[in-house]
């Protein structure tokens, strides 16, 4: 009978640990796609808007499904990717005047903290860097889905809106008088990513 109750314990306990492993495994790890994804943006030009996007984004996300605030994110924007639909303003836009692409190549955002709202929506808070300086921004976002690709991969899909101030960064253009570039810019990423062991992308 001892023998018995140690062997139903010990199968207990195996379940009990099987399940807290599986719990601690939960996040998945996926690449994102910079073939897929874009960092858009938008700011006041004169009396209009003009808009463009950043289409080099790089990193690595770790998502749980079942719960989103056990997710993490790190990625980096290329900012010499720019690309506002014109050459020459591209051009003009990576000069010292306003992003300086020759100094200051890389933005970069790292996660430090997501506060799930629903299973598809939430709060992300982290460390932007641009131009040289950090600020802790915050991103409300959005799970897109998950599934299948066409070429064996499997993806990931993310949205995620927020507003920044360039003279936060450094940059004074938008904050001159009657300048005819605002100092708020509006950004939207929408982020496709891989699974790494199935990165079979096709562009």
């Amino acid at each position: 009978m001892k023998y018995v109750h140690l062997k139903t314990t010990a199968l207990l306990l195996g379940v009990l640990f099987s399940g807290m492993s599986a719990a601690i495994a939960a996040p998945v790890a996926y690449k994102i796609d910079a073939a897929h994804s874009f960092a858009n943006w938008s700011v006041r030009h004169v009396v209009a808007k003009a808009s463009g996007t950043f289409n080099d984004i790089t990193g690595n996300i770790l998502i749980d499904a079942d719960n989103l605030s056990n997710s993490s994110v790190d990625a980096k924007i290329n900012v010499l990717s720019v690309n506002s639909g014109l050459a020459k303003r591209d051009a003009h836009i990576k000069e010292k005047d306003y992003l300086n692409a020759e100094k200051f190549s890389e933005m970069s955002f790292v996660s430090t903290k997501i506060e799930a709202k629903s299973a598809t929506e939430g709060v992300m808070t982290g460390k932007f860097t641009m131009h040289g300086v950090t600020k802790e921004i915050t991103l409300p976002f959005k799970v897109l889905g998950f599934g299948n690709d066409p070429w064996g991969g499997e993806r990931s899909g993310f949205e995620a809106k927020t507003s920044l101030k360039a003279s936060d960064y450094g940059f004074g253009w938008g904050v001159k008088p009657n300048s005819p570039v605002g100092d708020d810019i509006e950004i939207t990423l929408l982020i496709e990513a891989v699974k790494p062991a199935a990165d079979k992308t096709k562009k």
